[in-house]
């Protein structure tokens, strides 16, 4: 199998969701979108304004992870996923994989998430975010408030996507 995983990760309102999706639309990759794999449990405890812990997110990488595993042997997978701490990240990781970090500052992804529509995770859980962050070592990383276009046409060129 010599189909690529690509996770596209960052806090909330780094723009995980545009650029995944823009991406899979033009590659034709499978497009997973992290957060459709939460639980209830999990929306409702963000929506209260509560941040996840490590347990609360092992289920939702593993859900993420399979259906991956399940899409790659057909395609290209990119997935849009916050996976803010190491772990979580090998968590999700196959043998393709690679990663993309959208970073951005507090201010800026606290105007984003503030502006959105019918998203269970208010603005507020922004600074929990940053406080576990672990900025990924080895990883393709672009500022978030960069030209939309420009990152993606950056991407393909340095995967070979197209």
């Amino acid at each position: 199998m010599n189909n690529k995983s690509i996770i596209i990760m960052g806090v909330a309102g780094c723009g995980k969701t545009t650029i995944g999706s823009l991406l899979s639309k033009q590659t034709g990759s499978y497009f997973i979108e992290g957060d459709n794999f939460h639980s209830k449990k999990n929306i409702k405890k963000m929506s209260s304004g509560i941040p996840l812990n490590d347990s609360d997110r092992m289920g939702w990488l593993k859900s993420i992870k399979n259906e991956t595993s399940k899409r790659l042997k057909q395609n290209n997978v990119i997935i849009a996923c916050s996976a803010l701490k190491q772990i979580y990240r090998k968590k999700l990781q196959v043998d393709n994989s690679i990663l993309i970090y959208l970073k951005i500052s507090k201010n800026d992804a606290q105007n984003r998430l503030s502006e959105r529509k019918d998203h269970f995770m208010p603005s507020s859980l922004v600074q929990s975010q940053f406080k576990i962050l672990e900025e990924p070592s080895s990883a393709l990383i672009y500022d978030a408030t960069t030209n939309i276009d420009d990152i993606v046409n950056d991407i393909c060129k340095k995967i070979n996507l197209r």
